[in-house]
């Protein structure tokens, strides 16, 4: 029972609002495989056991927002009657506890992981960021050459170019007119 849910799919329902990793209550119910209504009513019963920092409503602009991530339309509630609670890593944590069944238990092992996983691998792209960053500082000279040859070319190819070849002009009749004037030939 360890792959309840793999790791990946848990990864897409982990959302940031408020600069805060959440997943939403009725992904946690489908995971669950309980009612939404019947997580909500869990926690109620145990509110002391989740504080501010373990889970929050969405607000209005919140629900908006998350909403378009999605590109559904505004007027669209997506099967949602009243604001989703969302829930931090703690507040995943405790819904084992409040839940009480083997596959509560089991998912939230495999949450856990999830998180831990999505933790790692914005740590590696910060290292990554701050190594690139390090290279630009350390060949920044060498490339600012390169950079500057560039920023000429650029230059060079918004002036306007001098024509080419030669500029052709109405031919003038060997007869015919003249200045206006019709000449008589013979």
């Amino acid at each position: 029972m360890s792959d309840v849910i793999p790791v990946e799919s848990i990864v897409r329902k982990i959302y940031f609002i408020r600069d805060t990793k959440v997943m939403l209550d009725r992904d946690l119910a489908e995971l669950y495989e309980v009612e939404t209504g019947q997580l909500k009513r869990a926690v109620r019963r145990n509110i002391d056991r989740f504080p501010d920092d373990f889970m929050f409503e969405l607000t209005k602009e919140e629900l908006e927002n998350w909403r378009c991530q999605f590109g559904t339309s505004n007027s669209v509630k997506m099967g949602l009657r009243y604001r989703p609670i969302a829930f931090t890593e703690q507040g995943v944590a405790m819904l084992s506890s409040v839940l009480r069944s083997k596959r509560a238990i089991h998912v939230n092992i495999q949450i856990m992981r999830a998180f831990t996983k999505l933790r790692q691998m914005l740590l590696t792209h910060k290292d990554l960021k701050r190594k690139i960053e390090a290279m630009e500082r350390k060949y920044d000279k060498q490339f600012r050459i390169v950079f500057d040859a560039i920023e000429q070319l650029i230059d060079t190819e918004s002036k306007p170019k001098r024509k080419i070849g030669f500029d052709i002009k109405e031919p003038r009749a060997a007869y015919g007119k003249q200045k206006g004037k019709s000449i008589k030939t013979r």
